[in-house]
């Protein structure tokens, strides 16, 4: 034993993951918040919208339309930032930002409106893949290696978790102090904020890389192909449940068969399935992501919409009631910080956990439910998103190779966006246009299932032993 002691005492011990300096992860947290606070921001103004161009079914594509461009954007951005440099990428879609948001509010038609958030979606998907990269590089060169630092993928989750819940209630202020127009202003000074700090903070790219990559190395079929595949996938889920585009399906199989026969013979794939199937963590951390993300959307989108039609709240009031996820879901992604350190199946499991008690809390509510009730239901939801953004986050850090950390990134936020996506078509076959009690409890038996089995997975999948981190 005193010897086992005295060479255990002898060993090395590793070094702590890098620490990123606030200068340097200042503008990679604000931007991207943009793309989460884009896409919660609009649920309580889209009555209004509706109203002011007098549209009918048609005003689901500004929600739609930025999930579609996200979906595609984000591996895009990211192949393009591990091409072309990650701070020029990061930059060129907070320029992007800035047009789109600067334009939306003139929009003559529901069109136009709708094109600029889908220019707004491009723009928004490229600060998470170009920040992930800037992270993993400065990593790389620290002594701890590629150890993911945790305070600074805890600070973007907390981020994130904090613009996505704070959309609501900052969407519903601004429509009732301003109109709907406000909702893409407030993403000027933002943008030009992060901006800013990233031209005077972040560190330049390395020219020498940018010169070695031609356009062959970016596999523009593959990218057409693997565009085209999440249109027809999209579209067919946007169609459910009323008219389903069944030649959108049609063209998903066909151009998905067209894109694995591509890709596995592409020099350097744009989606290199090879490395994905080698790589069974990173492959179902995809598939984690996307179900969690289906049951927080359905949430995201059904009680602000069953609190306007089932209780009679204004928009700013249902913004409101759902302000207690956002607290929560900041406060849990510090402490899911600290218990990274123990291991992700820890983390995994506790928010798995917490999400299904939430899910299964929908189904208490009722017409007649008292309000305070109602926020303490939500509070409960906004429990478990700080640990399972962190803990699917980090794994897909851990486990990408790290010349692909770019698209790997993109491709994570694709899944959380197909979620996004798989949980609007829930949401409208079971809780339909007029939001109801029924409605409410079929969809909280659904994602109550779905949380089950989270948290099933978590508790008994191999990969996640002895993930733990320093620091």
């Amino acid at each position: 034993m005193a010897l086992r002691t005295a060479r255990t005492a002898r060993e090395p011990v590793p070094p702590a993951p890098a620490r990123l300096p606030l200068g340097f992860l200042t503008p990679i947290v604000l931007g991207t918040m943009l793309n989460a606070l884009n896409s919660s921001m609009l649920a309580v103004a889209l009555l209004s919208i509706q109203e002011a161009f007098d549209a009918g079914a048609a005003v689901v594509w500004l929600v739609s339309g930025l999930y579609l461009a996200t979906a595609v954007a984000q591996p895009t951005m990211g192949r393009l930032a591990d091409a072309f440099g990650a701070r020029r990428i990061f930059g060129i879609g907070l320029l992007l930002v800035l047009a789109s948001a600067a334009a939306a509010p003139f929009a003559p038609t529901l069109g136009w409106l709708i094109a600029a958030r889908v220019v707004l979606g491009i723009g928004t998907s490229a600060a998470y893949p170009a920040g992930m990269s800037m992270i993993r590089q400065r990593a790389d060169a620290h002594p701890a290696g590629g150890s993911a630092p945790a305070g600074g993928l805890g600070a973007i989750s907390a981020a994130s978790q904090a613009a996505v819940a704070f959309g609501p209630p900052l969407g519903g202020l601004l429509v009732q102090l301003v109109d709907w127009r406000a909702i893409f202003w407030v993403n000027v000074p933002l943008a030009l904020t992060a901006l800013t700090m990233a031209l005077v903070w972040l560190p330049a790219d390395d020219a020498a890389r940018r010169a070695r990559v031609t356009l062959r190395e970016l596999d523009l079929p593959g990218m057409a192909l693997f565009t085209g595949e999440l249109c027809g996938l999209m579209l067919f889920l946007l169609s459910l449940p009323d008219h389903p585009r069944w030649w959108a399906l049609a063209a998903f199989v066909v151009l998905t068969a067209a894109l694995v026969w591509r890709e596995l013979r592409a020099h350097r794939p744009f989606v290199d399935l090879r490395m994905i199937a080698r790589n069974r963590p990173l492959a179902a951390t995809y598939v984690r992501c996307m179900a969690t993300y289906v049951v927080f959307y359905s949430i995201t989108y059904a009680l602000p919409q069953w609190l306007q039609q089932g209780r009679g709240l204004s928009e700013a009031e249902s913004g409101l009631v759902m302000l207690p996820m956002a607290g929560l879901g900041v406060v849990t992604t510090m402490w899911a910080t600290r218990l990274v350190g123990r291991g992700l199946r820890a983390v995994l499991v506790t928010g798995s956990a917490a999400l299904c008690v939430g899910s299964a809390a929908l189904a208490l509510f009722g017409s007649s439910v008292p309000l305070w009730q109602i926020l303490v239901i939500a509070a409960v939801l906004g429990l478990p998103n700080g640990f399972n953004s962190l803990g699917n986050q980090t794994l897909m850090y851990r486990t990408a190779p790290a010349d692909q950390i770019g698209t790997a990134s993109g491709l994570l936020r694709t899944s959380q966006y197909i979620g996004a996506n798989l949980a609007s078509a829930l949401v409208g076959i079971a809780v339909g246009r007029q939001a109801g009690d029924s409605g409410l409890h079929l969809l909280a038996a659904v994602i109550t299932g779905i949380s089950l089995v989270l948290l099933l997975n978590a508790a008994l999948t191999r990969h996640l032993r002895g993930t733990a981190d320093h620091g």
